[in-house]
């Protein structure tokens, strides 16, 4: 029996999206994966629908990086707005009350340090997050809200950016992977004695992917509206994996590594880039100035663990 051809041209590389306010994270990887009639096509991290910013899409091979992207540091800016609480947390839901209270900028600044570092978050009702195998948002939609329990979060900088009037506050915060910036406005609100909700989010990083790569959806569209979009526009696969220490390996040495063997660390002495943790952490395999795959360095050994 033969096997089905799958649909679409066979593309690899990254395209960083400046996702409009409105659509979900998977209508622009659809538009996206439509545009350039691509085989496969995936994103690197999700983006509420009332959020903007940068939404890397992966194509092809690049899916195979989606985590370690997903796994790097993001840099978000939002606007909270003062006084009312709503059930998604954000200018998308419904009141749920209301507080004539006005934090001043002393106050806000007195609560932002308790919400720096590692941090006990409880993720919004209306989320991915699964409670007894149900997504916690189609539950909250029934009605049946959802008992979520606090769960770490790293948050390396929480800062008071500006201030429009008292009923608003523009905060950035850059973070590690799934922190909620809709439970850091709310949980902030209450800790400042009121109650509030994210009235505009914008992602401005993920990773090595930065909002001045982003391009907007109308960009893939070439003058001739029959023609797919043009693979130019995307970013090398190996875009994705910049964060991670690279590490040169003699053509022997990468050969080895993409048959599935392992490289004692003592034949890379003096290789070893100093970022790369020797416990476990994960080095960019090089030959020549190809990246031929990811490596994870454990237990004495150069192991492969994702190759491209």
């Amino acid at each position: 029996m033969s096997r089905r051809k799958p649909r679409g041209r066979p593309l690899d590389g990254w395209l960083v999206i400046d996702k409009p306010p409105g659509l979900t994270s998977t209508d622009v990887v659809n538009r996206v994966r439509r545009a350039f009639d691509a085989q496969k096509a995936g994103h690197g991290g999700t983006l509420d629908p009332l959020a903007t910013g940068v939404l890397p899409i992966a194509l092809g091979a690049a899916t195979k990086t989606v985590p370690y992207v997903m796994d790097g540091t993001k840099l978000y800016r939002f606007t909270l707005r003062f006084g009312e609480a709503r059930d998604t947390d954000d200018a998308d839901g419904q009141v749920t009350e209301t507080s004539a209270v006005r934090p001043d900028d002393a106050a806000i600044a007195a609560a932002l340090p308790a919400f720096r570092g590692t941090i006990m978050q409880v993720p919004p009702a209306f989320s991915a997050v699964k409670v007894a195998g149900e997504r916690a948002y189609d539950m909250a939609r029934e009605g049946r809200a959802p008992v979520l329990e606090p769960r770490p979060a790293r948050v390396d900088r929480f800062e008071l950016v500006e201030r429009p009037d008292a009923d608003t506050a523009i905060f950035e915060v850059e973070s590690g992977k799934g922190v909620y910036m809709r439970s850091l406005a709310r949980d902030l609100a209450r800790a400042c004695g009121t109650v509030g909700h994210v009235a505009a989010l914008r992602r401005l990083r993920v990773g090595p992917f930065a909002e001045a790569q982003a391009i907007s959806l109308d960009k893939l569209r070439p003058a001739d509206d029959t023609a797919p979009a043009s693979p130019d526009l995307l970013l090398p696969v190996a875009t994705a994996l910049a964060d991670i220490p690279a590490l040169a390996l003699t053509p022997a040495e990468a050969t080895g590594l993409s048959h599935g063997q392992a490289i004692s660390l003592v034949d890379l002495m003096g290789r070893i880039p100093r970022q790369a943790d020797p416990n476990g952490g994960l080095a960019r395999a090089m030959a020549g100035s190809r990246v031929i795959g990811l490596c994870r360095l454990e237990d004495g050994w150069l192991k492969p663990e994702r190759m491209l």
